[in-house]
């Protein structure tokens, strides 16, 4: 028997070796992770990691592509393949551009101001990111220069007032409210923004100086007192604003807060942005424009000039001169107003007001009770009612809305009226009213030779109403004499203005 043939196996080829695993995604890891751990230990603020981060994130890709032609290099020296990125090194790319590209759009947001438009306070953004709130506060005291007639007070953040002192100082007591991550840090912030006043021109300029600490939240509130003549400038973004008592000028540039100015002697001129406006006993003019939230204006000598949006309520009450009233909605000019008006965005009420009055507007019902004068309205979307005191000339225009006058008694006028798609009634028997289909119209004469009076309605009613005389009520008795002393006649007291029937 043969023996079989034994048939030799090939010998197996090498194994190529295998490439060294990359280090490009390690490396990367170690740098965040030391970012992070700096966060966490306190070695650094979070914010100023993450504006770190927001503008030097693409440096780890950068890092990345470099190790990564590094490692091609060594791989062809010695001959193996080189390793591409693998699923992992992916990820961590995609994970890195998507929280740069996040990083950098948070850097550049005005944090300050969109914490003004949200209405957030210092303390509620603390507890949202963290750190403490640190306390300082002093004084200082410095002379005005030679003939010095005017201070600038610059305050970003914080609530400034201004008061009257004796003395030819600027006084102020201030108060300051850090926010940081520990006690060396707000000491350092707290030097960075220290007041300064500096000597300009023929005034002086006391700054609070909160924007020298960046982002940080800082605020300082001051108390200034200053001599009664001088004249005063403020700037500020955040905080409520008080000046009191003052005989000069007053401005104000203002953000988010309320402006409050009393006992005035002088004129008033407000710039704000979404703040509102107080003032009490003005003897000058007030001007106020910009973005209002609230305005209450009360005994001014001089005229009133209001110009902006007004996104809430509007009151004045005794002004002696001209009114000025300009928004997108409204357009308002008269002459005095002895009584109040209060204007909201559906509504206008005044009283006591004297003409030449000018008003345009839509969307609103309007009220007004003892005008005198001459009265040229414009309204859409709303009623009217006038009641008449001494009235000149009048022409009313209103479309998809009722128009209703009173005339006080004794009154002369001459009407004419017309509406379309409306009625009119009238308590007047000299006034012949004609009604044919959907037209109305009106016209004759109250008494003679008196001013005109014009009504045009487009889908609305139109009345004109006889007024009442209001009864005056019996005087007080007078008081007792006094032994010694002369009495002292009272007043007459003042008849109320005429009252509508309806």
């Amino acid at each position: 028997m043969a023996n079989p043939v034994m048939t030799p196996i090939p010998p197996q080829p090498p194994m190529p070796p295998r490439p060294p695993r990359s280090i490009a995604g390690a490396i990367v890891l170690i740098l965040l992770g030391i970012m992070f751990l700096m966060g966490t230990m306190g070695l650094a603020n979070w914010h100023g990691l993450g504006l770190l981060f927001g503008k030097f994130w693409p440096l780890l890709l950068i890092l990345w592509g470099i190790i990564k032609l590094v490692e091609h290099e060594q791989c062809k020296r010695a001959g193996v393949p080189g390793r591409g990125i693998g699923v992992g090194g992916v990820f961590l790319v995609l994970f890195v551009i998507m929280a740069g590209l996040i990083a950098t759009g948070v850097t550049h947001v005005d944090w300050g101001n969109l914490r003004d438009h949200l209405q957030i306070d210092d303390s509620d953004f603390n507890d949202m990111f963290g750190g403490s709130t640190f306390n300082y506060n002093g004084d200082l005291t410095n002379p005005l220069p030679a003939g010095a007639n005017r201070l600038e007070i610059n305050d970003d953040r914080g609530t400034v007032t201004v008061n009257v002192s004796d003395d030819k100082n600027v006084r102020v007591n201030w108060r300051k409210k850090v926010h940081a991550e520990n006690q060396q840090q707000a000491d350092d912030y707290n030097k960075k923004t220290e007041i300064t006043f500096v000597p300009s021109g023929k005034g002086a300029v006391l700054n609070a100086n909160t924007q020298a600490a960046g982002e940080k939240g800082i605020s300082t509130d001051i108390d200034v007192y200053v001599p009664r003549e001088l004249a005063i400038a403020i700037t500020s973004r955040h905080g409520d604003i008080t000046v009191n008592g003052m005989g000069s000028g007053v401005e104000v540039n203002h953000q988010h807060g309320e402006v409050n100015i009393n006992d005035l002697v002088g004129n008033a001129t407000l710039n704000v942005e979404h703040s509102s406006a107080r003032l009490q006993h003005v003897k000058g003019d007030v001007t106020i424009q910009g973005h209002v939230n609230e305005v209450d204006v009360e005994d001014v000598d001089g005229a009133v000039h209001l110009e902006g949006e007004f996104m809430e309520s509007t009151r004045l009450v005794h002004i002696s001169k001209t009114v000025g009233f300009h928004s997108s909605r409204t357009d308002m000019e008269f002459a005095r107003l002895d009584g109040r008006l209060d204007l909201d965005s559906g509504d206008l009420r005044a009283d006591s007001l004297l003409g030449p009055l000018r008003l345009t507007t839509r969307s609103k019902d309007i009220a007004l009770e003892g005008l005198s004068g001459d009265l040229r309205l414009e309204d859409t979307n709303g009623s009217v009612s006038i009641g008449l005191q001494k009235p000149g000339n009048i022409q009313i225009d209103n479309r998809k809305g009722d128009v209703q006058i009173t005339v006080p008694p004794k009154t002369a006028l001459k009407v004419e009226a017309r509406t379309h798609e409306g009625d009119i009634q009238s308590d007047f028997d000299e006034i012949k009213v004609d009604s044919q289909g959907r037209q109305a119209s009106a016209s004759g004469s109250i008494g003679t030779n008196g001013p005109r009076v014009a009504i045009n309605c487009d889908k609305g009613d139109i009345e004109i109403r006889k007024g009442t005389v209001a009864v005056a009520p019996p005087a007080p008795p007078e008081p007792p004499a006094v032994p010694g002393k002369p009495t002292k006649a009272l007043p007459a007291p003042r008849a109320k203005p005429v009252e509508s029937e309806n």
